[in-house]
């Protein structure tokens, strides 16, 4: 097509110049567009009906082969600076704004978008073309729902590309300044011009004939003027960002991820200073925020957490939910709130890094402390359970670490001393951990999923605040005293009021007692299997209902333990932590041991195992999984070993579970057909026989729950052993012994 518009041009003008021949002809074409409007009568005739939008096609492609023909690089030829000199754009977004004929401003946002992209030369340093520009994204993005939203995103597109390429240009196309109304007006024509093709403008210096031997359009001002900031240095009401932020609230949903396309590309931009610059200069970031935090507020007040749950994996790239997945109340509002977040996430992921910390705090301060914690503080306790499902399900997409740094920080609280046994809830994650040991039992199982969620992050400080800072030191260990022999000598079962001196003539004796104290060979087998058993075989064969069903034998823990086990490794590889715990100095005194409020409120709720829903059982003894399946000596130590050394007064997880065996032991002895109850109760459970409420239902599950809760456990032992990583070459023993 150029090369045929050149071959005709030329033969039209014999001998000539083809540069002149271009010149006349891209004059030509414009007065025929600016005489358009000096003979149109007809107001309504739309834009595509006329011959303007031919006319501008034409002026591109003179632009573009005049380009091409071009023998010095980086010159600009007589038909640009024409456009340049003679403000034909700035005349293009008056038309454009006018919106005369109809549909005039479609056709001036694809041609100033071809422009850009398809014109080599740098054009954007100039004041007559960076400006115009400027106006014409303050036509954009303004009404929602627009008829040129499609010609918008496409215009942005390109900007954004040419900041990528050249982060220079971010500040002439973001100094969107306002202009000071008195210089506007004199500037910015409201009528249509008559002559704008070879009238000059008496009030820019520039405006003039083109003279290619004086360089032209290269000397136009690359700089925006004086005129363009307001005396106080007032941000844009519109520009690049907001024209950005207005597409991607879109309700077509082409156009909204288009722009979140762009908006991503350009805060990753390459350049420190563009990025500062956005940063500072902009309102990128508190626009972002801003959106999602009224997203959130758009919210139904109430949300069941299941409901919640079931849309995980909403992504930014398709926000909708799944058609075939059940509707409720509010499910396109959170479908929508978390495919933001998850963009945000996104963005700070992808972003440069400075703009990366702005954006991650300004999410932060104004939907995490600013909305979320007064929920989550609040005395409502449907406030309290929707907000923390939500956060619950913002965690789970989380994945940027700077984001994720600024949770922890909402979330942790910035005391870097552990918390003593008598400090109340001044913290936010006190409150939470008090949540876990509710009144609603909804709330508590909630803030535990809430919990494990956070554990399953690859931050530190997570399992540094709430468990390991209290472990260090390893002071619920005795001091000055030899390692017993057996398990009798670490805890007085006489002294003990679960083991009085009836319990120990009953005929659950052989298994309230622990096996005696390992024997460690060379190769730590006879160690493994001892703690394995030692598990296995502290819930009473008479509790036990699993050898009488298929699939729950110990086997499947080994194998998803396995699993777990090495992705958790995985992510706190590169946490560097010790291979083993640091040997105890004999003659130290001993000092308190507070397991953190965190470790107690699990320890208090596995007490009372027996008691609780079976839902909330399932939820601590997940949390509690996770907790064990970390390779840090001291958490493998506290959690997994059975012949511990406990100093007195401190209880660990296995001590725990021995006062609830005995506890459990008094009572089957109060339930008739304990064992008949028990097995039917766990078919229930398994779905193999119609649920029924029968007699001591509570303590019937709950039992079910402690012995796979056991199996759990001997599990996460085998597969750590040593506690540095698993022991490949052991194979998993059998159900109740090795």
């Amino acid at each position: 097509m150029l090369s045929r518009l050149g071959a005709l041009l030329q033969e039209a003008v014999g001998a000539r110049e083809p540069s002149i021949d271009l010149l006349e002809a891209f004059v030509e074409h414009w007065k025929c567009i600016t005489h358009y409007y000096i003979e149109s009568t007809d107001e309504n005739t739309p834009a595509k009906k006329t011959d303007i939008p031919w006319r501008l096609k034409q002026m591109l492609d003179i632009l573009v082969y005049e380009e091409r023909q071009q023998t010095g690089a980086g010159e600009a030829g007589p038909c640009l600076e024409y456009l340049l000199q003679h403000k034909i754009l700035e005349t293009l977004c008056t038309l454009g704004k006018a919106e005369y004929p109809p549909g005039m401003r479609q056709q001036v946002f694809q041609f100033f978008s071809k422009l850009l992209a398809q014109v080599q030369h740098p054009l954007l340093h100039y004041l007559n073309v960076h400006r115009p520009v400027q106006k014409l994204l303050r036509l954009g993005g303004t009404v929602p729902g627009s008829q040129t939203e499609k010609e918008e995103v496409q215009f942005t597109t390109v900007l954004c590309s040419k900041i990528q390429q050249d982060p220079a240009l971010l500040t002439y196309i973001l100094e969107g300044k306002k202009v000071v109304s008195r210089k506007k007006s004199s500037r910015e024509p409201s009528t249509l011009p008559r002559e704008a093709a070879n009238i000059p403008d008496k009030d820019d210096p520039h405006s003039k004939a083109p003279d290619r031997s004086s360089g032209g359009a290269q000397a136009l001002s690359p700089q925006p003027p004086a005129e363009m900031e307001e005396p106080g240095g007032g941000a844009a009401d519109s520009n690049l960002i907001t024209s950005l932020m207005g597409l991607c609230k879109s309700k077509k949903g082409r156009v909204a991820l288009k722009a979140q396309e762009n908006l991503l590309l350009l805060v990753s931009v390459a350049s420190q200073a563009a990025a500062t610059y956005l940063v500072q200069s902009s309102p990128c970031c508190p626009a972002v925020a801003e959106h999602l935090c009224q997203l959130y507020q758009a919210l139904p007040t109430f949300l069941d957490p299941a409901d919640i749950a079931a849309l995980e994996g909403i992504s930014w790239r398709l926000p909708s939910a799944p058609s075939d997945e059940a509707a409720f109340p509010g499910k396109e509002a959170l479908a929508a709130f978390l495919g933001w977040f998850d963009y945000c996430d996104h963005l700070i992921m992808e972003a440069h890094m400075v703009v990366a910390d702005a954006l991650a705090k300004a999410v932060a301060e104004k939907l995490f402390v600013e909305i979320l914690q007064p929920h989550l503080l609040h005395v409502s306790e449907q406030s309290v359970l929707t907000s923390t499902a939500l956060l619950t399900a913002m965690l789970r997409q989380l994945r940027s670490p700077a984001l994720l740094r600024e949770a922890v920080a909402f979330l942790l609280g910035t005391e870097p001393q552990p918390a003593a046994p008598d400090d109340g809830p001044r913290t936010l994650c006190a409150h939470l951990i008090g949540h876990c040991d509710h009144l609603s039992d909804e709330i508590s199982i909630t803030t535990l999923r809430l919990f494990e969620e956070l554990l399953q992050k690859p931050h530190e400080r997570i399992i540094r605040s709430l468990v390991l800072g209290h472990l260090e030191g390893r002071h619920y260990v005795a001091r000055g005293s030899p390692e017993p022999e057996s398990y009798e000598d670490t805890v007085d079962l006489e002294e003990d009021p679960y083991f009085t001196d009836g319990f120990l003539d009953s005929s659950f004796q052989p298994s309230a007692k622990h096996p005696p104290a390992p024997l460690t060979n060379l190769d730590g087998k006879t160690a493994v299997t001892e703690i394995v058993n030692s598990f296995l075989c502290l819930v009473p064969e008479e509790a036990k209902t699993s050898a009488f069903l298929e699939e729950t034998g110990y086997d499947t823990y080994v194998h998803d333990a396995y699993g777990l086990f090495q992705e958790c490794s995985s992510r706190v590889a590169p946490w560097g932590w010790p291979l083993g715990p640091t040997p105890l100095d004999p003659h130290e005194p001993e000092r308190p041991f507070f397991e953190g409020h965190f470790l107690r409120m699990l320890f208090d709720r596995m007490s009372r195992i027996l008691e609780q829903p079976y839902s909330l059982n399932l939820q601590v003894t997940s949390v509690l999984s996770r907790l064990a399946l970390f390779p840090h000596p001291l958490i493998h130590e506290y959690l997994l070993d059975p012949y511990i050394n406990l100093a007195p007064g401190c209880r660990s997880l296995f001590s725990v579970l021995v006062r609830v065996i005995g506890d459990l032991m008094q009572r089957i002895q109060r339930v008739p057909q304990f064992p008949g109850k028990l097995l039917l109760v766990r078919k229930q459970l398994m779905g193999q026989v119609p649920g029924e409420q029968l007699d001591h239902q509570t303590l019937l599950q709950g039992v079910v729950v402690l012995e796979e809760f056991c199996k759990e456990l001997a599990a996460i032992a085998f597969v750590k052993f040593p506690p540095h990583g698993p022991h490949l070459h052991l194979s998993p023993p059998r159900e109740g012994h090795v």
